[in-house]
């Protein structure tokens, strides 16, 4: 069974509050003890409530009065650099938060674009529905596809020229066979190479801007004369960074 989120509001109910505030006094010591104990620091603990006379310290009062020495004896801006009081915790989970929503938010993106682009490529052309930003965050996911051919088609390139070169130093009585054995080495990266574009249905030419050019084609078919940015425009502001009106 699953234990019940607690919700962090003040408790009206005074015998309910007092039965949480022994619970989760015991359980607060516990806790500073073991940190105390398992990382052999100082620490002291002082509560103050309504239902107990005196406050309640941690572990005694001179091992307190000892801790807050210590504390005195630092420099002022030392004592707070580390301190936050309700409000400035809070914040910080705030913004911790805005942080991963938004993390989540352009990975989701990410996802629709690419899901959207293989439709396009399926389909042979662009949706005539899409608008600026989308169009713009999907000529981002294109060009980081071709990026990632380009990279796979480099890797394949120094593997058979490597494997090349190291044939070059095999014994004379292997050097026909590894000379017969080449040619077909690079039918079958030939091969492998068509395969990655065809996954990709890019055209993996050596050009940039030929890459680049037919997508832009594609999309302008697609919509008359409307001009859309090119790749690298300092003026185009991706969706996938910048945020949507």
């Amino acid at each position: 069974m699953t234990r019940r989120k607690v919700k962090l509001a003040y408790i009206v109910n005074d015998s309910a509050r007092k039965t949480t505030y022994k619970k989760r006094k015991k359980g607060l010591l516990k806790k500073v003890d073991e940190l105390s104990t398992l990382c052999g620091i100082e620490a002291c603990a002082i509560i103050y409530s309504s239902f107990e006379p005196q406050p309640v310290v941690w572990p005694s009062p001179p091992g307190v009065q000892k801790a807050l020495e210590r504390l005195k004896t630092m420099p002022e801006l030392e004592q707070s650099k580390k301190m936050v009081n309700q409000e400035t915790f809070t914040r910080q989970m705030i913004l911790k938060a805005k942080d991963q929503v938004m993390k989540q938010r352009k990975e989701n993106r990410e996802k629709e674009m690419n899901l959207h682009m293989y439709r396009c490529i399926n389909a042979g052309k662009v949706q005539l529905n899409m608008n600026m930003n989308d169009r713009n965050d999907l000529a981002w996911v294109i060009d980081q596809n071709l990026k990632e051919v380009d990279r796979a088609l480099e890797k394949m390139n120094k593997t058979v020229i490597h494997q090349g070169q190291s044939s070059v130093l095999v014994g004379e009585s292997s050097i026909q066979p590894q000379m017969a054995q080449a040619p077909a080495l690079a039918v079958a990266k030939t091969e492998e190479m068509t395969m990655v574009n065809d996954v990709h249905g890019l055209v993996t030419d050596n050009s940039d801007a030929m890459q680049r050019q037919w997508y832009m084609n594609l999309i302008n078919d697609n919509y008359g004369n409307e001009i859309v940015p090119l790749f690298g425009d300092a003026n185009l502001q991706n969706g996938l960074f910048w945020p949507h009106p």
